[in-house]
């Protein structure tokens, strides 16, 4: 099944446009009623307006951009009932405003009270509507949840005692709509307690392939206080698998604040979601990435063309390198470059760069200084393999010293590789496996603190070395 149709994104986006449909048509008729004295039975001459029909096809599409926007279409039996009609109010208001500055600024008014009273029946008849259709649909889908007809794939680690517990928890009131599938030994104990009431599926070292051949969505950690050492090195398997991460608290997590508790009948958990921003905020970026990317193409087309052309003529070999990179969630791609060492550069196995690198090509260490030679990686960013700001994408030779030497490296994978980051705005390129390993803090630091106000400053930071000319 598809995922816009197993999350229930496509009966919000109906349900959205012909909500926006019916309210418009509502505040369209009150206008005329109210503002141009038409009488209601004169529907004829009421929708005589073209605008009436510019509104009904135009309008309810801009609500579903906007909505779109703003992160209101994700998995709806993941949705807070309260907290989306609350958002949904505040997001409404926003646009009415929009509306009200687009289409309803020119009306013919007696005094400003008529704007006030316009601007409130739009909102009443957006709100109610949408509202509405809403709430009936997120109260379908928690009555699917307690019914079992959904559900997501959960699985959980540990045997004993605090597995038990959380077991016993999560099925006396399963609000959340877990469907518990099973769980891995992490102890070694030929028995445990939860085989009593679930099935083993095996050990710790078989989770990244359950994962994929069950389509785990969530996974609970419930080892015991002694097991507590091993705890990263469990993480470590899972973020890169693009599951929900949920650990039982203890009372220093409670007090901490790092604990949530989304259902008020539900458990409580020290969540770590594969996503590091609010939905909103990812298309943001997105939306950055392709106007940016574009721009830029387009803007420095001529100085695409010049590279080409320089290196075509001052070294033999391909114009564009190409290479396999790891991406988002160890998703290989390849990356696309301008060539700026010797064609024969690797003939020894895969080497890092350094300063005073003797296969550079002359016009190689121009590019480099310059940057320009990650200029094709724009292409990169529109195809959506790569991000305008993220931590920098290696090959998997380099990846396999580096999580030999820091393991925590995998949590770069959570992210999206990009042209420039945190790292190379601190750090700088690295020329060997241990200066990678000193970078990977500041990515990782990236990682934790991701927001769009961030990528901004980095960005700019970035055009300044750029303008600079300190690359190399």
């Amino acid at each position: 099944m598809k995922p816009y149709i197993r999350s229930g994104t496509l009966k919000y986006v109906i349900a959205d446009f012909f909500s926006a449909v019916i309210g418009w048509m509502f505040f369209f008729i009150f206008r005329k009623v109210y503002n141009e004295a038409f009488s209601i039975t004169d529907f004829n001459l009421l929708i005589a307006d073209c605008r009436f029909f510019v509104g009904i096809i135009f309008i309810p599409f801009c609500w579903i951009m906007l909505f779109w926007m703003l992160g209101f279409y994700t998995n709806i039996y993941r949705k807070s009932r309260i907290n989306e009609i609350a958002k949904t109010f505040l997001v409404i208001a926003l646009g009415v405003i929009i509306l009200f500055f687009t289409v309803m600024l020119d009306d013919r008014i007696v005094n400003y009270r008529d704007y006030y009273i316009s601007v409130g029946v739009l909102l009443f008849a957006q709100f109610f509507f949408t509202g509405a259709s809403r709430l009936i649909i997120l109260n379908n889908a928690k009555r699917r949840l307690l019914n079992k007809k959904v559900g997501f794939n959960t699985l959980i680690i540990g045997g004993n005692t605090r597995a038990i517990e959380i077991y016993k928890e999560i099925t006396k009131n399963n609000y959340q709509g877990y469907n518990l599938i099973g769980f891995l030994d992490t102890n070694g104990n030929s028995t445990n307690g939860l085989e009593t009431y679930l099935h083993c599926l095996g050990k710790l070292n078989q989770l990244p392939n359950l994962i994929q051949q069950l389509d785990v969505e969530e996974v609970i950690i419930a080892i015991e206080t002694s097991e507590h050492p091993r705890l990263n090195n469990i993480i470590n398997l899972l973020v890169n698998r693009n599951v929900i991460i949920k650990l039982i608290p203890d009372t220093f997590d409670i007090l901490s604040g790092s604990a949530r508790m989304n259902h008020l009948l539900g458990a409580a958990f020290i969540e770590i979601y594969p996503e590091l921003m609010s939905q909103w905020q990812y298309n943001f970026k997105r939306l950055t990435d392709l106007l940016v990317s574009i721009v830029v193409i387009i803007l420095l087309s001529p100085v695409y063309l010049f590279c080409v052309l320089r290196i075509k003529f001052s070294s033999v070999g391909k114009i564009f390198y190409q290479q396999e990179r790891i991406g988002l969630y160890g998703k290989p791609f390849t990356i696309y470059k301008f060539r700026s060492m010797r064609e024969d550069a690797e003939k020894n196995g895969p080497a890092l760069s350094n300063y005073n690198d003797e296969r550079i090509t002359s016009f190689g260490k121009v590019m480099r200084k310059w940057h320009l030679d990650e200029l094709p990686q724009f292409f990169n960013v529109l195809k959506g393999e790569m991000t305008l700001v993220g931590p920098r994408p290696e090959r998997q030779f380099f990846i396999n010293q580096l999580v030999q030497l820091a393991p925590d490296y995998v949590n770069i994978q959570r992210a999206k590789p990009g042209i420039t980051s945190y790292g190379m705005v601190k750090f700088g390129y690295a020329s060997e496996v241990d200066e990678m390993v000193l970078r990977m803090k500041f990515d990782l630091l990236y990682i934790e603190n991701m927001s769009l106000t961030l990528d901004f400053k980095i960005m700019l930071y970035t055009i300044k070395t750029v303008w600079q000319g300190k690359g190399k």
